[in-house]
């Protein structure tokens, strides 16, 4: 899988994903399988380039090639001025949320709310392009609506603008992540171009994204919310994808080390902040193993960082004696 001049090593890649998809979890999942990660949505609007969170959102250190940074905003030159931003300070691609369904972000139109603006969609794709020397890409969604998909004109206008892979969520704005996701659209836009296609949505297993590959004609795919708490599934997903076996389910103690190691990065990111900021983490890992129920009520009580990997730490190592590898309640799986 290539982008621009970027040879990646698979092509099952990471979402960006707000609140989730920060430098330590990029960094996790990279080390874990992931082909290809995008940072969570930046602000395009310079007022907020100093700010805490931005700034954050921005930090790449000790990220493996290739960086890649995604812009939200509806003003082209903004975009554009952003776009050299991240580039002077390390962005290797830079990706256009053109996919968001979030009412704040479609409120102020931007996300997917720009989709129903094809003449702004233009302008923006090729003020991006025209302002960095690094590949553009443009994450976004089928349509504003049902009744409007308008996927495939976005990707020939996109590809025309001179945009090198586009990454295609199979739902309309309207469709937020309710219902399945289509792969019809995804399959006519691959169709429609020449540039990369990567298929989105509902993929949250090896045979999914291999029946979605098949489906679509995609060129890679891109999972989501199957990652939060279950990072090793882009490594499964990569072997299934290139020898039909399946890998066993993770050892305890593996997990264990994996998450305790997150954390440690988290914190080191975060600061004090992250003992909040890592509760949802904790909570996907641990919600559907035995005991996992009760052990994320405790976490809200948690207030330290330290305190907080000491509790993570005993979980596992108590459901470490009661199993060598990871097993999920048959009722919340």
């Amino acid at each position: 899988m290539v982008i621009g001049p970027h040879v990646l090593p698979n092509n099952v890649f990471v979402a960006p994903m707000a609140g989730v998809t920060d430098r330590p979890f990029r960094r996790l999942c990279k080390a874990l399988g992931a082909g290809h990660a995008v940072s969570e949505m930046a602000a395009s609007n310079p007022r907020l380039w100093a700010s805490e969170k931005t700034a954050r959102r921005l930090n790449h250190v000790g990220l493996r090639s290739p960086v890649a940074v995604q812009l939200a905003g509806a003003d082209a030159q903004l975009l554009a001025e952003a776009a050299r931003y991240n580039v002077d300070r390390g962005a290797q691609i830079i990706d256009i949320n053109m996919g968001c369904p979030a009412k704040k972000v479609c409120n102020v139109a931007c996300g997917s709310a720009l989709l129903k603006d094809v003449s702004q969609v233009a302008r923006i794709l090729e003020a991006v392009v025209a302002a960095v020397n690094v590949p553009v890409t443009l994450k976004f969604r089928t349509g504003w609506d049902v009744p409007n998909r308008n996927a495939v004109h976005i990707a020939r206008l996109a590809q025309a603008s001179g945009i090198a892979a586009l990454t295609l969520h199979g739902r309309t704005r309207q469709c937020g992540f309710t219902g399945r996701a289509e792969y019809q659209t995804i399959h006519d836009v691959k169709r429609a171009v020449t540039i990369p296609v990567i298929a989105n949505g509902d993929i949250d297993s090896p045979e999914k994204a291999r029946s979605v590959l098949a489906e679509t004609g995609a060129d890679a795919v891109m999972i989501g919310r199957a990652a939060q708490g279950r990072p090793w599934i882009f490594r499964e997903t990569v072997r299934y994808l290139s020898t039909g076996t399946h890998l066993p389910t993770p050892k305890v103690d593996e997990v264990r080390e994996l998450l305790l190691e997150h954390l440690g990065d988290h914190y080191q990111f975060y600061g004090d902040l992250g003992v909040r900021t890592a509760r949802k983490h904790i909570i996907w890992y641990t919600r559907q193993l035995d005991g996992g129920q009760q052990f994320c009520e405790r976490m809200n009580a948690i207030d330290g960082c330290a305190e907080q990997a000491a509790a993570v730490d005993h979980f596992f190592a108590r459901l470490g004696e009661r199993s060598e590898r990871l097993v999920y309640s048959p009722t919340l799986h």
